[in-house]
């Protein structure tokens, strides 16, 4: 019979009711499709805490994700994020892509914003039910649009430059922003689009077509936040997202396939409604990262 060590041990590595039920929708929708799957959750509907945005950190969690697998079956990746880092979104594209050699589709039960959007077009095929939204690409700094920040300071520079008895007004509306911080946001709105543009050609498209060129122009001009809308918030739809050409398929087309994939959403958005877990990353084969709200 076991002794007190070994049964704290036990009571330790014991899965929650929570865990439990997500990596057995997780591992139903993987065993359906026959590829490997990684679920990439975060709890921005739910609560507001550091650390809910993509970010470097999040490597960790998919090499743990990763580790093991056999990457000839390809990837699913179902994404449920409010974007966050693009320079930290490149490196999981690269890292992802690298390891399946480009076979992976993103799959979207909800929402994936900004750099979630930008993930999502670097795979060869989204799946999106008609619930589901992307989002323009305008990356964040601390959940202020870099458009935003962009468009205050030209603001700033044109009404001084007729007004300069408003400087002191300036003076203490942009102290908010460290120094160098409009070169950081004009830099990070400029790489986005050119990853997307990249990204697009390489994978979903074939940037030697002159065909394929004119469709990633015109996505890249749709999703761009200056050239589209001023609400970085926008919710663009699988209709949306479709007629500026990104290839979707529909889950509503195959009922199975429609069902599985919100089982295993409702499993995570009830584990992060009901817990103090601000993100998870994690595959079919029980290999999880999650994050906890460390508390104010």
């Amino acid at each position: 019979m076991p002794g007190w060590n070994e049964i704290l041990d036990e009571v330790h590595s014991t899965k929650s009711q929570y865990d439990y039920v997500r990596t057995k929708y997780l591992r139903q929708l993987s065993e359906y499709t026959k590829r490997n799957t990684i679920a990439y959750y975060s709890s921005f509907l739910t609560k507001s805490a550091d650390g809910i945005e993509i970010a470097d950190i999040d490597m960790t969690g998919f090499m743990n994700a990763v580790r093991g697998m056999d990457c000839s079956l390809g990837l699913d990746l179902i994404l449920h994020t409010p974007g966050g880092s693009p320079t930290a979104a490149e490196t999981i594209v690269n890292y992802l892509r690298d390891k399946f050699n480009n076979d992976i589709r993103v799959i979207v039960p909800q929402l994936a914003m900004s750099a979630g959007t930008m993930i999502a077009c670097s795979a060869k095929e989204i799946i999106m039910g008609r619930q589901s939204s992307l989002g323009p690409i305008d990356p964040q700094f601390n959940g202020i649009p870099a458009y935003n920040i962009k468009m205050e300071f030209e603001e700033a520079k044109a009404d001084l430059a007729e007004h300069p008895e408003n400087a002191q007004y300036w003076a203490i509306k942009l102290q908010q922003y460290p120094a160098a911080f409009m070169k950081s946001a004009i830099d990070a709105i400029e790489l986005s689009g050119k990853l997307l543009e990249e990204w697009l050609g390489s994978c979903m498209f074939d940037a030697n077509f002159e065909s394929d060129r004119e469709v990633i122009s015109r996505i890249v001009s749709k999703l761009n936040e200056h050239n589209n809308s001023k609400n970085h918030g926008r919710h663009l739809s699988l209709e949306f997202c479709r007629n500026i050409g990104l290839k979707i398929s529909q889950m509503e087309d195959e009922p199975s396939l429609q069902d599985l994939i919100l089982s295993v959403h409702h499993s995570y958005m009830i584990t992060l409604t009901n817990s103090d877990v601000i993100k998870i990353i994690e595959n079919h084969d029980n290999k999880a990262y999650i994050a906890h709200f460390s508390g104010a």
